[in-house]
């Protein structure tokens, strides 16, 4: 999962990641096209996504098509979610806690 972070952490990436689920499949060439940067600096880019599992390639003819894959998105979400549960019972418990103690001073007055 740390490879699907670091992939991500770039804009230029976010943004290709984005358009492939928005648009379905490009060739490098598509994905290439508005960005103001070489092919070849994309394809670094679309190196760092597919090495983090977040794309693949499918020959089409004399190109590949690039194709977002979710899974490694759906992984980050549970893991988020699961952070985010522990969190809100961690901060449950410490209100109740803190809701304790002040009835305790109240009953002392």
């Amino acid at each position: 999962m740390p490879d699907v972070f670091t992939a991500l952490a770039d804009p230029t990436r976010r943004w290709i990641l984005e358009r492939l689920h928005r648009e379905g499949p490009h060739s490098v060439t598509e994905l290439a096209a508005p960005l103001a940067m070489t092919r070849q600096a994309v394809s670094k880019h679309l190196g760092v996504l597919e090495g983090a599992g977040l794309l693949e390639r499918e020959p089409r003819g004399r190109e590949r098509l690039i194709r977002a894959r979710r899974e490694p998105l759906d992984e980050v979400t549970a893991w988020v979610e699961a952070c985010s549960a522990a969190w809100d019972e961690r901060l449950r418990r410490l209100e109740a806690y803190l809701d304790d103690d002040s009835e305790e001073e109240g009953s002392h007055v």
